[in-house]
């Protein structure tokens, strides 16, 4: 991305109010100028948005600041700065045609705007040839060609915000046409009509232009504000809607909609000519098989394959040269003292940590971010979602799902953005099955060991397995049809280092600020539980679980039930139970297969809880801790004795 490109090492980021949708700034030094670039997720439009797109809008319109008619909202702003001076809107120019629309639309911000076409390269190889200086006349607004993968364009971007900022020039206002004119003229009556003690656009502190677009246009946010401080000028909005609609063939908000696109293809054919298309590349031909109705799965399953066995390689490498050598060097520290058990319990917490992140969670998260930067994960996306359609789940479902690969957490918060509920709750059970990187780290750790990359395969096979089974079974119990939705799907793209580093740290850092204490804290626990002799009664407790039912050593129940804290710190308190790193020299294969396959179902972890109760509510998040707790002993248990009965026959 151009803000990547340019950003330095250290940047801030954070989310939009109240969502999960991330924003980041950073300072740029442009010549004698220092600006503060703000980087924000796309929009599709500016009408009728909800969740993280409107609190993007409401960035755009008011920064930092909050106009009388949200005051009853959430009194934190969306983002801690103040509205921008200048927008630069990056447009794909290879997709240039269903971004105008856009375009035509900031136009009524009252913002000076900057265009910046990324991706030309794409364009061209398209055959796409686009006349800049034309598209920039008729819009009003410089528009600078950019590649930002390559550099290429962005000294003369910067340079141009820099001088469009000074000069606070802002678009040409994006006329209609005669047919819908009087109704804008009508409007601007009924919005000026004097009222007692009130301004109207001070109330709302919009452009003036924007509010009348709004409210021709019925955006369901603006008109509940407008019923809500100005109920005496609802009647008039909808009377005025009501003539329209006796005048004109389709309602007036569609009639806007319709001539802003016709108006967009209209220029978008003015400006741009497509010469003859050279013979299809590798990228076309990749498409051929991940869009592909039936081969789209079969290689989305190989890309995963793949995925995992590299990072099996990667993994057995980097363990050797770092948590083996550390359980070495202390295996033979047997301490007898409270202060050596509590040194112990450190270390070992430590270690166990460097022995899950370094050879295992961050090759994962570091494969799963390429794949994501590449543009692989959107088309798996696009094909997962045939399969979400047989399990009754529709439009973005696919999305949340792949981001809980990374973490359950942020994929379930995802699920806000979904506007059916029932698709929301299913959605979101659903997404705690999911194996999220820690929980694969775990089964990577000890499956890849011990039972080798065809067990750890079986495993995650399993968990899909599982996934679309529970899906036909939660359908039934939330009956009801969702909609679809159009998905767009990048350009292939080469992983930029720096990208893929940026994101792969903001995906990891909490093993810094949050799995470290909990984890080296949970050793500690357990150590002083074990010097205490407190461990027996607990693991007694719970024997009718993992004695009886999982067949396990009873003291990996004080493990399992910390595991509810983060999934790394069962692996670590195992260790730490068993009194060895070594597990295969304790636990048979059976008994690992049957551990891993628990701890892959049962209870997410308490963060994956907590969002859960905001996004879905109480009862269908206590709901989803007996559902987890259910599938988890059942499929543990059906393993158990499967591979109890085929032993003796392999």
């Amino acid at each position: 991305t151009i803000f990547h490109a340019v950003a330095s090492t250290s940047y801030r980021s954070g989310n939009l109010t109240g969502t999960h949708k991330p924003w980041a700034e950073c300072s740029v030094q442009i010549g004698a100028n220092e600006i503060h670039l703000v980087d924000l997720p796309g929009l599709p439009s500016l009408r009728r948005l909800d969740g993280a797109d409107l609190e993007s809008l409401k960035y755009l319109l008011w920064g930092d600041q909050r106009p009388l008619v949200t005051r009853h909202e959430d009194s934190n702003p969306p983002t801690p700065f103040s509205r921008p001076d200048i927008l630069v809107h990056v447009i794909d120019a290879s997709m240039l045609g269903s971004s105008l629309e856009l375009t035509m639309e900031f136009a009524e911000l009252g913002l000076p705007i900057v265009v910046a076409l990324n991706m030309m390269d794409e364009a061209r190889r398209k055959g796409i040839i686009i006349d800049v200086d034309r598209l920039a006349a008729r819009l009003g607004v410089p528009v600078i060609p950019v590649v930002a993968l390559k550099g290429h364009g962005l000294p003369e971007l910067f340079d141009q915000v820099i001088e469009t900022a000074q000069q606070a020039v802002c678009p040409l206002q994006q006329e209609l046409p005669g047919a819908l004119q009087p109704w804008l003229q009508r409007m601007q009556q009924v919005l000026r009509r004097p009222l007692d003690n009130s301004d109207i656009h001070a109330a709302f502190s919009l452009p003036a232009t924007l509010l009348y677009m709004h409210m021709l246009e019925r955006d369901p946010y603006f008109m509940a504000e407008m019923a809500d401080h100005f109920p005496c000028l609802l009647p008039d909005i909808e009377r005025l809607h009501q003539q329209a609609a006796t005048v004109l063939p389709r309602p007036l908000a569609v009639e806007i909609e319709a001539d802003r696109h016709q108006r967009a293809a209209s220029l978008f054919e003015s400006v741009t000519s497509v010469r003859h298309k050279p013979a299809p590349g590798w990228d076309e031909r990749l498409d051929m098989i991940f869009l592909h109705p039936h081969w789209g799965l079969i290689g989305s399953l190989t890309v995963f394959a793949a995925v995992l066995f590299m990072v099996f390689e990667v993994s057995k490498a980097l363990d050797a040269v770092s948590a083996a050598r550390l359980a070495e060097m202390i295996a033979g520290w047997q301490p007898d003292t409270l202060t050596g058990v509590i040194g112990r319990a450190i270390s070992d917490g430590l270690i166990g940590l460097i022995g899950i992140v370094i050879p295992y969670m961050l090759p994962l998260v570091l494969m799963l971010v390429m794949l994501e930067e590449s543009g692989i994960m959107h088309r798996i996306a696009f094909v997962v979602d045939r399969f979400f359609h047989a399990i009754g789940l529709h439009g973005k479902v696919a999305v949340p799902f792949l981001l809980g690969l990374g973490c359950n957490v942020p994929a379930i918060a995802a699920t806000r953005g979904l506007t059916n509920s029932r698709d929301r709750v299913v959605s979101s059970l659903l997404i705690t099955f999911v194996p999220c990187s820690a929980r694969s780290a775990v089964v990577l750790a000890l499956g890849a060991k011990y039972l080798g990359a065809a067990g750890v395969f079986a495993l995650f096979l399993l968990s899909m397995l599982v996934i679309a089974g529970l899906g036909r079974l939660l359908s039934r119990r939330y009956p009801a049809l969702s909609p679809g939705i159009i998905q767009e799907i990048p350009a292939y793209a080469w992983p930029q280092w720096q990208s893929v580093t940026s994101a792969t740290w903001q995906r990891t850092r909490d093993i810094l600020t949050i799995v470290t204490p909990l984890l080296v804290g949970g050793s500690i626990v357990l150590a002083l539980m074990q010097y205490a002799g407190f461990d027996t009664w607990v693991n007694m407790a719970l024997l009718p679980v993992t004695g009886w039912m999982l067949g396990l050593p009873a003291a990996l129940g004080v493990p399992i039930l910390f595991g509810v804290l983060r999934k790394e710190l069962s692996l670590v308190m195992i260790y730490q139970a068993l009194g060895t790193f070594e597990v295969g020299q304790v636990l048979s294969s059976t008994q690992i297969a049957t551990f891993l396959v628990f701890l892959l179902f049962y209870i997410p972890c308490i963060s994956t809880f907590a969002v859960m109760l905001k996004v879905i509510g109480r009862k269908e998040a206590l709901f989803s801790i007996a559902l987890s707790i259910g599938i988890a002993l059942m499929t543990a248990v059906a393993v158990r004795l499967l591979l109890t009965v085929s032993s003796p026959l392999i």
